[in-house]
């Protein structure tokens, strides 16, 4: 037990030099030694006969003796075997390095970004958070490390570019029983309690979130039509899927969380594209021809309507004026029945007068009386005539053109006189009507 400290000791005068310092060698003052330095160096020791040393004394522990260089004499001189105690001290301390060793092993670095999974005899103990861990030694307990920050991505019907198809993933058939060319990216990551079931629950996660895609995909196509899928619904069916996709994860616990489910490419099969082409043609050469016959039947319609609101308003509006008429001239003739009741004799006169003032106004004859005078008139009936017609029936006061034999002078505006006197007096109702 003595011996063990110096076994490391390096503060030895004698550690470094050859034989330990001695002059002899370590063989008496008959020996001598290659390896011994010149006398008067008494510089540091060097490494190499630092190792030697330690050699050696390592191997005194065992009863193995060295020569001076640190390697084992060929023909050793017989020596006494090792006591047991010394066996059971390198024993010892061989078990002492190795424990340390193995206890050493247990230490790992978790990265940031990373979470490692200890297993204990191949069952699952506990996640540890990125830092410097220890978990007890192999083979008790094991760790792997898994990255739960790295977004992982594949490609369904294609591989690296949209021209590197792969057929059998992209073909999928709607609703409507049409095939469409479907090229689609998913994208997801690991959740921070999914490691244990990212590596216990499956046996292939990776290729298990594929086949969920590509099943969730066909599901959600298969319930569309072609032109949904084409046109106007790329971002629902993306939607759709992704949620498709991550219930189906969950539901086999494989602790992975979807994060993106996008549509890079949708279109009909290369072999009817051209067909498909047509179609699409056709299809808005209907959809023209319909837009511009609604787009007529909003023009015509509303006219129509218009003219039949206003043929009722004006029907309306006739009905309202005869209805009118009607009653005021019935309201008018009650009237003059009352009066004409009073005094008929007046009221005759008076209605008789009033009729020929209406049919002389639109009249186109002028009667005139010419036995009370003897001068020519001259009466310019073209000019009296184009007058009514512009005036309404009614002569303007001033008219000129009406004149004596005499010359020209004014003739004045020709209205009906209540009494027509004539050369026996009033002018009668018989010489009128003549």
């Amino acid at each position: 037990m003595i011996r063990i400290p110096k076994l490391f000791n390096l503060n030895d005068p004698g550690e470094g030099r050859p034989n330990g310092g001695r002059p002899d060698g370590g063989r008496g003052n008959n020996g001598s030694d290659p390896g011994r330095r010149p006398k008067g160096n008494e510089g540091p020791p060097d490494l190499d006969e630092v190792w030697r040393d330690f050699n050696n004394k390592l191997g005194s522990l065992f009863g193995r003796r060295g020569n001076g260089n640190g390697r084992s004499n060929p023909n050793p001189a017989p020596s006494a075997p090792p006591s047991p105690r010394r066996l059971r001290i390198g024993l010892a301390l061989a078990i002492v390095v190795l424990a340390a060793l193995w206890l050493g092993s247990g230490f790992y670095i978790v990265q940031e970004g990373q979470v490692a999974v200890v297993t204990q005899f191949g069952r699952y103990k506990e996640t540890t958070s990125p830092g410097f861990q220890w978990r007890l030694p192999y083979p008790i307990q094991s760790q792997t490390l898994v990255n739960i920050s790295q977004l992982r991505t594949f490609e369904v019907g294609f591989r690296g570019s949209a021209r590197n198809k792969v057929l059998p993933e992209a073909l999928m058939l709607t609703t409507d029983e049409n095939i469409v060319d479907m090229q689609f990216v998913v994208q997801y990551r690991l959740r921070a309690d999914g490691a244990p079931d990212y590596l216990f629950s499956m046996r292939d996660p990776d290729d298990a979130v594929r086949q969920a895609a590509e099943t969730a995909m066909r599901e959600v196509v298969g319930k569309k039509t072609m032109d949904f899928v084409l046109y106007e619904g790329r971002t629902e069916v993306a939607a759709e899927v992704q949620t498709l996709m991550q219930q189906i994860l969950d539901r086999y616990h494989s602790g992975i969380q979807i994060s993106t489910v996008a549509i890079q490419n949708v279109q009909p099969p290369e072999q009817v594209q051209a067909a498909f082409d047509d179609a699409v043609k056709a299809g808005q050469d209907r959809e023209r021809q319909i837009n511009e016959g609604q787009a007529y039947a909003n023009q015509v319609v509303p006219m129509a309507s218009g003219q039949a609101s206003r043929m009722i308003e004006q029907a309306e509006g006739y009905k309202a004026k005869v209805v009118g008429d009607a009653t005021g001239d019935a309201a008018r003739f009650s009237a003059v029945l009352g009066e004409y009741t009073k005094a008929p004799q007046i009221m005759r006169d008076r209605l008789y007068l009033d009729a020929m003032q209406d049919i002389y106004a639109n009249a186109s004859k002028v009667l005139i009386d010419t036995h009370g005078g003897n001068n020519m008139i001259y009466l310019p009936l073209d000019k009296i005539m184009d007058q009514v017609a512009r005036g309404g029936g009614k002569p303007e006061a001033g008219t000129p053109g009406m004149a004596s034999a005499g010359g020209p002078s004014p003739a004045p505006a020709l209205r009906l006189p209540s009494a027509v006197p004539s050369s026996s007096g009033t002018l009668s109702r018989d010489r009128l009507t003549r």
